[in-house]
């Protein structure tokens, strides 16, 4: 009887969700009063997919896994139920009774907003802990006690460790952009918070993409939990018009600042249909490139990544979301739940090394129903990674001509291949070079009887080489005045010695390849000096 009962009761919540997703106003949500009051002040009257089939299991304490595309809402998907159970009750020092986790510190001050924007009407007490802010202040609004927490991982155990912190009051749990998690490495840091917090808290999972180990921690995290999946996963929206430019640089050496002139080029293209546009890359260094070069020609661009101060992003995201900034050149550290309506553009510098990560670039434009365009750069190094990305959104990306392919190919005619011409009109030269010096070494192989022949060719190698001729002279006055002492059979030591000498010489020659001038340091070079001649023939004498 009891196994008939639940399986009664299954099928009657399942059907339940799905016929939600139709509906079409907050008030059909079962949310309290002030939060409708504060969406209506909002501008907002009809939920979106997600938040349609998100925010009643939430309400009744299930867990839920939402997947849906990047710019649909999800936030509101979490923060409102959130907001709406923690209506209930107060909180108490350092033991908040809810917490938001978020990769990034962008992200994590959006959802504040958020809660801040629909909290109007209601006494609901928050804390940011993210990086590049005091720890001082941080602690004075975690002693006086926060309903909800919003925290990046790397933070909130930096405030657990120094005892400043309790998680065993939380009720509801969000991981933001969990797939974003697992590709920063937070999977560790969200365990052990995890383990920190009451194994009865409720669990909420939001992602833009599903990567297949989710599905594993999932299985760990959750507890039987609502699947709200509106859109297919990894898919990009319908409204946002891709396209991508297969580029290919003149020279090795000029690649970067032809990209960059390319990119100048695209932008000028679009001419009045760009409002505002973000530029990705992949790396930091990169960023700040590209910035630096956009406002050298007169760009209105400003960089934002990891690695600056908190002031400087906040800055420059607020410049940006007010309009006072047209281009933003960003990491993908602005690529998860930078929410700024009204993008026009977005521009892939790089063809990201994750292809999920694409999915999320493009979804900072065409957002909230509009329109937008997206133009990808790829070179041939990233045509292995535009594949993969191709493979997951599951359509081919259109491509567009590179406006800068004749200039491409001028230069190429005239910068590189004239170069390549030389340098191979050069090589020949060398060779033939080495190859007469080669054949000039052999000659005196061919005459070692004659001492006659011998000195000639000696006088004929030395010509080539100044160095090598001050030698040669010096060599010549040490010889002079022993030529005339010398017996015949001195002479015809020395000769034999010489042919010798020659012999050894060419056969190191021919196997190690030296020039000319390093052939007469083996040994004693051509000619033999006289006290040596003198003791050979004393000791034959001897």
């Amino acid at each position: 009887m009891a196994e008939r009962a639940a399986r009664d009761l299954r099928p009657k919540k399942q059907p339940q969700y799905r016929e939600r997703h139709d509906l079409t106003k907050f008030s059909d949500l079962n949310l309290a009063p002030k939060v409708l009051k504060a969406i209506e002040d909002a501008g907002y009257e009809t939920p979106t997919p997600i938040q349609a089939g998100a925010i009643p299991p939430a309400l009744e304490g299930r867990d839920v896994l939402g997947i849906a595309q990047t710019g649909t809402g999800k936030t509101a998907s979490f923060v409102l139920p959130m907001i709406t159970l923690l209506s209930r009750g107060r909180a108490r020092a350092r033991m908040p009774r809810s917490l938001v986790l978020c990769p990034t510190r962008e992200l994590a001050a959006q959802v504040a907003e958020n809660f801040d924007t629909y909290t109007k009407y209601m006494k609901l007490t928050k804390a940011l802990l993210i990086g590049g802010v005091s720890f001082k202040e941080q602690d004075i609004l975690i002693d006086k006690g926060v309903d909800v927490l919003i925290a990046t991982p790397g933070r909130l155990l930096d405030h657990f460790e120094r005892g400043k912190l309790i998680l065993s009051d939380v009720k509801v749990m969000v991981v933001d952009e969990a797939d974003r998690m697992l590709d920063m490495g937070f999977i560790p840091d969200i365990e052990r918070i995890f383990g920190l917090t009451p194994f009865t808290r409720q669990t909420l999972f939001f992602s833009a993409t599903m990567a297949p180990e989710i599905e594993r921690i999932t299985n760990t995290f959750l507890s039987a939990p609502a699947r709200i999946e509106v859109a297919r996963q990894a898919s990009s929206g319908e409204n946002i018009e891709q396209h991508v430019v297969m580029f290919k640089a003149s020279r090795r050496d000029r690649a970067a600042s032809e990209k960059r002139q390319l990119l100048r080029t695209l932008i000028d293209l679009e001419g009045e249909k760009l409002d505002n546009a973000i530029v990705f890359c992949n790396r930091k260094t990169d960023v700040d490139i590209v910035s630096q070069s956009l406002k050298k020609y007169g760009y209105d661009a400003a960089p934002i990544h990891g690695d600056l101060e908190q002031s400087q992003r906040n800055a420059t995201l607020e410049g940006f979301r007010g309009g006072k900034l047209k281009i933003l050149v960003a990491s993908d550290v602005a690529a998860r739940g930078l929410d700024v309506p009204s993008v026009t553009h977005v521009f892939n510098f790089d063809v990201p090394s994750h292809a999920e990560d694409y999915v999320h670039r493009i979804g900072r434009t065409g957002r909230a129903g509009r329109d937008g365009k997206t133009i990808m750069l790829c070179e041939p190094r990233d045509e292995k990674n535009f594949a993969d990305v191709e493979r997951l959104i599951g359509k081919e990306i259109p491509r567009l001509d590179n406006p800068l392919g004749t200039v491409a190919e001028a230069e190429t005619t005239t910068s590189d291949h004239a170069p390549a011409e030389a340098k191979s009109e050069d090589k020949p030269k060398r060779t033939r070079s080495r190859s007469s010096r080669s054949r000039k070494s052999d000659k005196p192989e061919t005459a070692v009887e004659a001492s006659e022949v011998q000195a000639r060719e000696s006088q004929t190698q030395e010509a080539p080489e100044a160095t090598v001729a001050a030698k040669t002279e010096s060599r010549t006055r040490e010889r002079a005045p022993r030529e005339p002492r010398e017996s015949s059979r001195t002479s015809q030591a020395a000769s034999d010695s010489k042919s010798s000498e020659n012999r050894d010489r060419s056969s190191s020659s021919r196997s190690r390849g030296r020039r000319d001038d390093d052939k007469k340091v083996v040994g004693l070079g051509d000619h033999l000096p006289s006290f040596i001649a003198l003791s050979f023939d004393e000791r034959s004498a001897s």
